[in-house]
């Protein structure tokens, strides 16, 4: 098969696998490259969350532990995924931060508790993780990954094997440039999104979403104490603390209005 047969090979079959792939995003409608079945994603996503939990100190019981599940099962009863194993577990672990694997596993660290302070605090942790698990972040990562892997395959296809230094640059500028174009504004697009998934199924769960605001603030102070240089935005896979805060100020109103909702139903 001569350079051109195969680049245009290789081209043909990314075509088809964005084809066979394109989804939507529940709430915003955004579009979504899945290449991975949702029964595929709860496999890996299980299979992580056992190695995790066999590796790191979980807290099981006392009022933390409590609370944790309790907002963990109010926030997935508001949260559409079907079939869904949720599981929420209090990690011994110092470090402020929060995870969530596909299939509904979510992590929380005992590190994060001083910065929520409160159960609503806690709420917008949890919807923020919850918001990752429905949308099918997770799965879009890896097929993002894929896609990347595919057009790395085909580019070096098309250079070819006597291509030299030129076809060595081009690689190592392909792959800066899946980077900083498409993996980490991915990631920060998924971090936005969850931030509004997670202040709708917050407030649809009964908790105010105005208090997403206070917690986010007590993150930027906790980020603006640790110092150390945080790189610029466009090279982070999260956004700036100011700029999720923006976004979330604008969506409160509908979010308020779910809440209120939520409450008269009794939520």
């Amino acid at each position: 098969m001569n350079r051109r047969i195969r680049s245009r090979t290789f081209a043909t079959l990314a075509l088809l696998a964005l084809l066979a792939g394109c989804a939507t995003a529940p709430e915003t409608g955004r579009r979504q490259l899945l290449l991975i079945s949702p029964a595929q994603e709860a496999e890996l996503g299980l299979k992580a969350f056992s190695q995790i939990k066999a590796k790191e100190p979980a807290v099981k019981s006392g009022g933390d532990a409590q609370l944790v599940r309790k907002v963990g099962r109010r926030i997935a009863a508001a949260a559409p995924l079907p079939d869904a194993e949720w599981e929420f577990v209090l990690f011994d672990d110092d470090t402020p931060n929060a995870f969530a694997l596909p299939g509904g596993k979510v992590g929380i660290y005992t590190g994060i508790l001083p910065i929520t302070q409160n159960e609503a605090g806690l709420a917008t942790v949890i919807g923020h993780e919850v918001a990752h698990a429905v949308a099918r972040h997770g799965a879009e990562r890896m097929s993002q990954s894929l896609a990347v892997q595919l057009g790395g395959t085909a580019l070096s296809a098309a250079l070819g094997a006597d291509a030299g230094i030129t076809r060595d640059l081009a690689m190592q500028a392909y792959g800066v440039g899946a980077q900083v174009g498409l993996m980490l504004p991915y990631s920060r697009t998924h971090e936005l999104e969850a931030d509004e998934l997670g202040l709708l199924y917050m407030a649809r769960a009964g908790y105010d979403p105005r208090e997403a605001i206070g917690f986010w603030q007590r993150f930027q102070a906790f980020n603006a104490k640790q110092g150390g240089g945080k790189p610029p935005e466009f090279l982070s896979t999260h956004p700036v603390d100011a700029r999720r805060i923006a976004r979330l100020e604008a969506m409160m109103p509908r979010a308020v209005a779910e809440y209120e909702r939520a409450k008269a139903r009794g939520g």
